[in-house]
């Protein structure tokens, strides 16, 4: 599943996540975009992938504004020339002050849906608009397992995530005449920032878990949910990205793939 020539725009590539997909890909040969509202932490992590010997280049990016994000597609085909895959990546799991409360409160709903939801729209729509004039592409976009079934205290970002999911399937039917192919990729359980807020708030309001670290609330997860009993990593979630992004599944349309240890199986 190499990817010699290709161009990926991954955006939120400025860390965790989107910054292990962004390495699997240059590592695979492709040129890649780092997009991110953090132009700083995207120029880092552009800095690292030059060492896989492929075009690394950081851009701004505001997933929430179309106008924004319009500006920043067309900084990046001036110089890369054409966006072969996009992988949208960038999310987030709640507003300020989610640590101290278990439940989803109204500012976690309009940042999670605004973000998560509108932000996947807008990329999609932008770069498709280009995707559609050569007649190709690939979108891959970034759901959760938790997008799979509801669970306590998780309402807000769950049902943003079950959002990627069904939009995946829609955009999949929407934009396969033009033969741009559309899935998403459902991560499980990995050690990100992202998860270190979720250790924090077990952390914070669990009298069972108040002595332990993040990271051993996390290692406890992993050990009660995950049969394969071991945390996923962003590489492993590269590495289904980049099956998708590939020629090998040049007929694969509107798919959902778990990677998750076998936590969720549907």
């Amino acid at each position: 599943m190499q990817m010699d020539s290709k161009v990926a725009m991954v955006t939120g590539g400025a860390g965790g996540l989107g910054e292990g997909i962004a390495k699997v890909l240059a590592q695979r040969g492709a040129d890649v975009a780092v997009a991110d509202i953090e132009l700083h932490g995207a120029e880092e992590v552009a800095r690292q992938l030059a060492q896989y010997g492929h075009k690394a280049r950081a851009y701004r990016a505001d997933v929430t504004s179309r106008d924004r994000l319009q500006e920043t597609v067309e900084t990046i085909l001036a110089e890369f020339g054409r966006i072969d895959v996009l992988v949208n990546v960038a999310g987030v799991i709640a507003a300020t002050g989610f640590e101290d409360t278990v439940t989803s409160r109204e500012e976690d709903w309009d940042v999670t849906f605004t973000v998560n939801v509108k932000g996947t729209v807008l990329a999609s729509e932008v770069v498709a608009e280009h995707m559609m004039k050569r007649g190709a592409g690939k979108i891959v976009n970034i759901a959760s397992h938790a997008g799979r079934w509801g669970g306590a205290g998780g309402g807000a970002y769950g049902a943003s995530k079950a959002a990627v999911i069904h939009l995946t399937q829609s955009f999949a039917l929407e934009l396969a005449p033009h033969s741009i192919n559309v899935n998403v990729v459902c991560p499980g359980t990995i050690w990100t920032p992202m998860w270190e807020r979720i250790a924090e708030r077990d952390r914070r309001n669990d009298p069972k878990k108040a002595s332990l670290t993040g990271r051993q609330i996390f290692d406890q997860a992993i050990l009660e949910r995950c049969p394969l009993k071991r945390e996923q990593t962003p590489e492993d979630i590269g590495n289904a990205v980049a099956f998708f992004a590939s020629d090998d599944a040049f007929n694969i349309t509107g798919q959902s793939l778990n990677v998750n240890g076998g936590t969720r199986m549907n």
